[in-house]
């Protein structure tokens, strides 16, 4: 446990550190077996990209230095809630466990919260304030479209 709070307060240490350098509070550091993997901030400001999340960017670090899509076995430790996004990926990764050291509720005064969007998402597709469609497409002529990546893969999957 002494670790965890060590590892976390990296992760707030680091967005501290962004704050400063005009970018917004949030860091995240992943770790495996005790060892700082990766470590990224926030860039969505800097890059214009609202998916650089310091959540995401550690997750890519991590997983190039691994080289694995799989971190398995990693705990992520962030500076705030993880936004749905955010959560999404980690799970997608394999990510074991995530901590976090401020809460959606700290962040709302200072609009830092992704409650709204955590609760939007559990709502049915035909409720949520994004519109969500499935339209069947197949192509004449073709393989449906994951048997064709099945066939060329082999056995291989993500």
């Amino acid at each position: 446990m002494q670790r965890d709070n060590e590892f976390l307060e990296l992760a707030v240490q680091l967005a501290y550190v962004n704050a400063e350098q005009g970018g917004r509070p949030f860091g995240a550091v992943v770790v495996r077996d005790g060892e700082v993997i990766a470590e990224a901030v926030n860039q969505v400001i800097e890059t214009n990209d609202p998916t650089a999340h310091a959540e995401l960017l550690a997750v890519r670090v991590a997983s190039k230095k691994l080289g694995s899509v799989s971190l398995e076995g990693c705990s992520v430790f962030a500076s705030g809630h993880p936004c749905p996004m955010c959560m999404a990926a980690m799970r997608l990764a394999g990510v074991n466990e995530v901590t976090y050291g401020h809460s959606n509720e700290d962040g709302a005064p200072f609009g830092l919260s992704t409650a709204d969007i955590f609760a939007d998402l559990a709502k049915p597709f035909d409720e949520q304030s994004m519109r969500i469609r499935y339209v069947p497409t197949r192509i004449d002529g073709k393989p449906g479209l994951y048997e064709y990546w099945k066939q060329r893969a082999g056995t291989k999957s993500n």
